[in-house]
């Protein structure tokens, strides 16, 4: 592990990967950000739980996928199979204990991963606009032929984005290694607190993501709640409120 002077350390995977994280000492169960795609650890609500569990007095690690933020590697050349391995690589070796996962749209999907992983380092999750399995549902799913034909044969394909002026490049890796980690095509037991967060107005994870998700986990204490009217983003002050009472209601029920 390395040190620059921005508070910012990196963390050698056993991959080679350099993944940038920031850590706040505390007590446990700590609680870890995961962010979204494309998303990196200064967003607003990363930083938002970071200022609270400072707060609390409670550990929190953020950190940035390969080919995100301030980590090493090239954002195309990874798929959701390496930014799961980063985030198994962070918790083990960043943390001590059982943590709480907060995971944001594609980290609500890494959360559930880390889930079956490493069972013994999750203490409950909590998922804001959780995207499990959205490389099939969403992207391939919702591709044209035209699409899907530039897709296989090409290698990529773009697609418009509402939150840059740059657009998705969905490559064929990402694809086809996400049908390797998909989590709604088999069993999946969720044995500590859940909590889901799930704006009805979210048009790239719609609510009936957050519903099939809620039918098909299993698990004594999952509840998802809907904001009506709220985005994606899910970072207006009443939702980050949401999101802190979230976390704290799992912590209690640890």
């Amino acid at each position: 592990m390395t040190e620059s002077n921005t508070g910012t350390q990196y963390l050698t995977t056993a991959t080679g990967r350099r993944i940038a994280y920031v850590r706040t000492e505390g007590q446990g169960p700590g609680v870890v950000f995961l962010g979204g795609f494309r998303s990196d650890m200064q967003g607003t609500k990363a930083l938002h739980l970071e200022n609270w569990a400072r707060g609390q007095g409670r550990a929190f690690l953020r950190f940035d996928y390969s080919g995100h933020g301030q980590s090493s590697g090239a954002f195309l050349d990874g798929a959701i199979g390496d930014w799961a391995a980063d985030a198994q690589a962070a918790v083990e070796a960043l943390t001590t204990g059982p943590q709480v996962l907060v995971g944001s749209s594609m980290g609500g999907w890494i959360s559930l991963l880390l889930t079956q992983r490493i069972p013994d380092r999750v203490a409950g999750v909590v998922g804001i606009a959780a995207a499990p399995d959205f490389t099939e549902d969403s992207m391939w799913g919702g591709f044209d032929a035209g699409q899907r034909k530039a897709l296989l044969e090409e290698g990529q394909v773009a697609l418009p984005s509402d939150y840059s002026d740059e657009p998705y490049i969905i490559t064929r890796r990402l694809i086809e290694e996400g049908r390797d980690n998909l989590v709604l095509r088999s069993q999946l037991p969720l044995p500590f607190p859940v909590r889901f967060l799930q704006a009805t107005a979210d048009v790239d994870v719609p609510p009936s993501v957050a519903l099939r998700l809620l039918d098909h986990a299993s698990g004594d204490d999952i509840r998802l709640t809907l904001v009506k009217g709220a985005d994606h983003r899910f970072s207006s002050p009443d939702c980050l409120r949401l999101i802190e009472a979230a976390v704290t209601e799992v912590l209690g029920r640890i």
